[in-house]
């Protein structure tokens, strides 16, 4: 099967099957109820499911405790109602991406009881040990401030075991030919089942080299080309999406310099910058980080996103810039997180200001890469900052005015949905949105199905252009003699902004605006004459009246 490079212009949507949608009445979301959404995820222009962790786990870390690669948690269901979801997303054209989390397992997974009870076993080796407590092991946590070591001792094999996340998260031993051999398994197994790829979950700690005499963790870079083989091999189009929050040095490596190593990644460099720019106006150092990522392989992608399930991690920024984001975003320590980042959701960030949540998902999704958006966010929903960690920003879907917001009709809700206050289920929930012709939902909708229309920016090569606002960010991406042009306002106040016509390229005397009958001709003087209103946007089709009179033709 030949690789169409689908994931170039996708609209991907982050859900936890735990917290969508349940159809038993158990409190707990499944696949049955997940599948009754599908025309909801279709109807909102999303070509893309990503999943997180679903299979077998004790559940202490969301499901990233995993005690069982190939199966489903009895709590969503069985293998025969995933297949089902599957089979239904393909029927509307939708793809499936689920996590694979192979950097550790459970401390209950059968590998690792296995491994405690017998040092000469077969599975003993597939994970980290020492004899003794590592000089080191007080250095490196994932989650400073709850996280206290990365090595524990384990009274049964009487040995030190090491665990770059919880201490309930053992690691295995990726450089062991036997475990690498075991994910290959792992991915060939699902994608039978009708999975198109993976998001692989801590990529930099799944290639590094572990164990308590390794002082520098060199990264096996080829072990992610063992990886794309296995499913070139198996299901032709089927993707690898990195989570790899690496300097833009590295980028080239994960990718691969002909892009035989991950097919994506996310941009946590122009993410992290993206929050400072929203947070200060200036958007330099976020055209700086985008120059910083440009290069990369003609089959590679970026995935662009604003918040995900984890923490807005910011520790790529200057302290100065992080405080800035958190002055405006997280002032309370209760907002923030492992001394780097923020835990809430987008909307209770921005306020719920309507002009900057557009602005924000505006700029998600017209910078180079993939749209991925997480659950919720497309009716803005807000956090429980009463709930430990992470999972304040991780609540049942609000989906109507129903106890519990219509997730369940259960007594109790595996987490608590959010309700009261402006955020609460009451008045923030898809039902009410759906009839509001004016909701943040059906404007996510409108901008999607643009998005969609718009294959340059998956496809294209882009160039900030250069003006005189730091608050402004103009982009032009051309591709195939077609050329798109962005304008994001970061500032509160309106700005007059002007752009010549030579700058944007040929054919711009008129730019067709894509979202409204604004559109844009050039005055006398060749230049495009416009008022921003404050955090404004806009999106043109260059093209001039060519492009105009073959539109009213068609």
């Amino acid at each position: 099967m030949i690789n169409d490079l689908w994931y170039k212009n996708a609209l991907v949507y982050c859900l936890s099957v735990e917290t969508f949608m349940d159809a038993n009445g158990d409190g707990c979301g499944d696949f049955e109820g997940l599948a009754r959404r599908l025309d909801y995820l279709h109807g909102l222009g999303v070509t893309t499911v990503w999943l997180m962790p679903f299979q077998t786990s004790p559940g202490r870390d969301g499901g990233y405790d995993v005690a069982d690669y190939y199966n489903v948690d009895p709590r969503f269901g069985t293998l025969g109602d995933f297949v089902e979801f599957t089979h239904g997303a393909a029927q509307r054209g939708m793809r499936v991406l689920i996590d694979l989390v192979v950097n550790h397992t459970s401390d209950q997974h059968p590998w690792f009881q296995e491994a405690r009870k017998n040092r000469h076993g077969k599975y003993h080796d597939w994970y980290v040990w020492s004899d003794k407590k590592p000089a080191d092991a007080d250095e490196g946590m994932v989650f400073p401030g709850v996280q206290k070591s990365t090595w524990s001792f384990d009274r049964l094999a009487r040995r030190w075991f090491f665990h770059r996340f919880y201490d309930f998260q053992p690691d295995l031993d990726t450089s062991n030919p036997l475990v690498q051999a075991e994910i290959l398994k792992i991915m060939g197994f699902w994608t039978q089942l009708g999975v198109s790829g993976f998001r692989m979950d801590a990529v930099p700690f799944v290639i590094a080299q572990k164990g308590a005499a390794v002082k520098r963790h060199k990264e096996q870079y080829d072990m992610l080309r063992n990886f794309r083989e296995l499913l070139q091999w198996r299901q032709g189009d089927a993707i690898i999406l990195g989570e790899a929050n690496v300097l833009p040095k590295t980028d080239m490596a994960y990718f691969g310099e002909e892009g035989e190593r991950l097919h994506m990644m996310f941009n946590f460099q122009v993410n992290q910058n993206l929050f400072y720019a929203l947070a200060s106006g200036d958007s330099r150092p976020l055209a700086k980080a985008l120059a910083a990522t440009r290069p990369r392989p003609a089959t590679s992608q970026w995935g662009m996103f604003l918040r995900n399930h984890d923490e807005l991690d910011l520790g790529r920024l200057s302290p100065a810039q992080r405080q800035r984001v958190f002055d405006a975003f997280a002032p309370d320590k209760s907002m923030q997180l492992y001394d780097r980042g923020i835990r809430r959701r987008l909307a209770p960030m921005l306020g719920s200001d309507r002009r900057r949540l557009e602005l924000a998902y505006s700029l998600m999704l017209t910078l180079p890469g993939t749209p991925v958006l997480r659950y919720g966010d497309e009716i803005g929903m807000g956090d429980d900052l009463s709930l430990p960690e992470r999972l304040c920003a991780r609540t049942p879907m609000q989906w109507s005015t129903e106890p519990h917001g219509g997730f369940t009709a259960g007594r109790k809700p595996v987490l608590p949905v959010i309700s009261g206050g402006a955020y609460g289920y009451e008045h923030v929930n898809v039902a009410a949105q759906r009839r509001d012709a004016d909701s943040l939902l059906n404007w996510m909708e409108r901008v999607m199905r643009m998005r969609k229309e718009i294959p340059e920016v998956g496809w294209g090569d882009f160039e900030v252009l250069a003006q005189p606002h730091a608050t402004v960010l103009a982009m032009r991406y051309t591709w195939r003699n077609n050329a798109v042009l962005f304008v994001h306002n970061l500032a509160a106040d309106p700005l007059e902004f002007e752009l010549g016509a030579r700058q944007i390229g040929e054919g711009s005397e008129l730019l067709v605006n894509l979202l409204s009958e604004a559109h844009s001709k050039v005055d006398g003087k060749g230049r495009h004459c416009m008022l921003l209103e404050p955090y404004g946007y806009r999106w043109f089709r260059v093209g001039g009246l060519d492009y105009l009179l073959k539109r009213s033709a068609v």
